[in-house]
């Protein structure tokens, strides 16, 4: 008789079964323009690694730290909330993404350092400041690179394809803080943030369509839901989830497509 599958309870027990079929698709993005974008398992952990080094070498990210992501709903939000997460640090959700308002912590604390679209606007919200651009094949932000803001698109490829070094993760530390309603805030410990993300599971090995509109926290624990069963996500730009939205026929096909299940 076969073993029941064992649910990871940490993100090293999650990447882990990620890389356990190191060519499955576990990530599929579908942005603006028609760009697509597949990581496999082993390409979403190359990617966690070298940005791990970058925040934990650049910022000496660690438990305490408040890495707020200014980021739409996007292949590279969930990299970077993976990232912060290996080196123990807090992921801190903006009360307005871009294109909203220039972002805030929602607790209104400082934070250690901010990833963003938009670097000059928050120069005055995190004295360490990572510019990234969006479209995959991007080399550079360009040339709005504020003075002092490092560039994402040019620095995370010259780390280390594995973690050469993190911080022991502190399960009773905040790793991911965000807005809520009613009340202002909403926290999730590190100890707590798989099961939080399985709250609502998919079924094993699901294949989960996750739209582009919803709130990041709703994106990113969708996400995570979905590799913790051992599945996969196919993440949509808002513009995009839009877009299949009014063109159902285009929906059903891309969902064909890829096997979305849920």
């Amino acid at each position: 008789m076969n073993a029941a599958p064992r649910t990871p309870t940490t993100l090293t027990q999650m990447m882990n079964a990620l890389v356990s079929e190191p060519g499955r698709p576990r990530l599929t993005w579908y942005g603006d323009d028609g760009e697509r974008v597949e990581l496999s398992g082993s390409v979403l952990e190359n990617w966690m690694s070298k940005t791990t080094n970058l925040l934990v070498e650049e910022f000496d990210a660690a438990p305490g730290s408040r890495v707020l992501l200014d980021l739409p709903v996007h292949w590279r939000t969930a990299v970077w909330a993976l990232a912060s997460w290996r080196c123990g640090a807090t992921v801190v959700l903006p009360s307005a993404a871009p294109p909203g308002p220039p972002a805030t912590a929602p607790d209104r604390r400082p934070v250690d350092v901010a990833i963003t679209t938009r670097p000059a606007e928050l120069a005055a919200v995190a004295d360490d400041v990572v510019a990234v651009a969006l479209p995959a094949l991007a080399r550079r932000f360009g040339d709005d690179l504020p003075p002092g803001a490092l560039d994402a698109a040019s620095a995370v490829m010259t780390y280390a394809d594995a973690v050469l070094f993190a911080p022991e993760t502190d399960l009773g530390e905040p790793a991911l803080l965000a807005p809520a309603e009613p009340a202002p805030v909403s926290a999730v410990l590190h100890g707590d943030l798989l099961p939080w993300a399985l709250r609502d599971a998919p079924a094993e090995h699901a294949r989960v369509l996750v739209d582009g509109r919803l709130p990041g926290v709703e994106a990113l624990r969708r996400t995570l839901a979905a590799w913790a069963v051992g599945g996969s996500v196919v993440l949509t730009s808002a513009g995009t989830a839009a877009a299949l939205e009014a063109d159902p026929e285009r929906r059903r096909r891309i969902a064909e497509q890829e096997g979305v299940t849920a």
